[in-house]
């Protein structure tokens, strides 16, 4: 053992602190599941039109597309606290997949009956992009405080974490979304729906991506 070796391990032997161990990552999850839930129950009794939602909540099949996205996001940002952990396999990417093929399966659905009745008028931009903004608006602080916490578990796969954890994210921002969305969903706005997504996935990527080199690079 080289006489550097020894300095640093005796350093880090005298300064070295007591690390404070993690929750379990189902608990952390839940936790910050719950405090978006109570934020977002409080945003939508100040501000959404509960009389309009009920009677849209009234067709069963835009229940199963709601189900189907706040399950995706529930399912991704547990699936992203499994990951932030070094021994957690990798195969947790994979438990919001099943939710999210329902969720593309029940828009998919209802946007091709929205084209059906109303034609090319399925088609026009209308108010998407109040859809996409909203999306993004919402994306960002849920993204910087789910961030904030997967970060501190330092995880050896941070891409991969901020891809699923931005997917979780961008899920619970659309859930949220049907509670101001006065309309039925068009074909306009699910392919809005899916950039604004794509949108907040690339850009979790991409910040887990630059932090990471940032890393290596310090």
């Amino acid at each position: 053992m080289s006489e550097a070796t020894e300095r640093l391990i005796e350093r880090l032997a005298a300064e070295a602190e007591p690390v404070r161990r993690l929750r379990p990552p189902g608990l952390r999850a839940a936790l910050w599941l719950l405090a978006v839930a109570a934020l977002a129950a409080i945003a939508i009794a100040a501000f959404a039109d509960l009389h309009v939602f009920a009677q849209r909540a009234r067709d069963p099949k835009l229940v199963a597309d709601m189900i189907a996205t706040v399950v995706t996001g529930i399912a991704a940002v547990l699936a992203a606290f499994e990951l932030s952990l070094p021994d957690r396999r990798a195969a947790w990417a994979l438990l919001p997949l099943p939710p999210l093929a329902a969720w593309i399966a029940t828009s998919g659905y209802n946007c091709y009956r929205h084209w059906i009745t109303f034609g090319p008028d399925g088609w026009e931009l209308g108010e998407s992009t109040h859809c996409f903004r909203f999306i993004l608006s919402v994306s960002v602080p849920l993204g910087l405080t789910l961030w904030l916490l997967l970060r501190r578990a330092n995880p050896l796969a941070p891409v991969r974490v901020a891809a699923v954890g931005g997917l979780g994210i961008a899920a619970l921002a659309a859930t949220l979304l049907q509670f101001f969305h006065p309309f039925d969903v068009t074909l306009m706005d699910l392919s809005v729906h899916a950039v604004a997504i794509a949108i907040v996935i690339a850009v979790s990527s991409l910040w887990a991506r630059w932090s990471e080199r940032r890393g290596e690079v310090a």
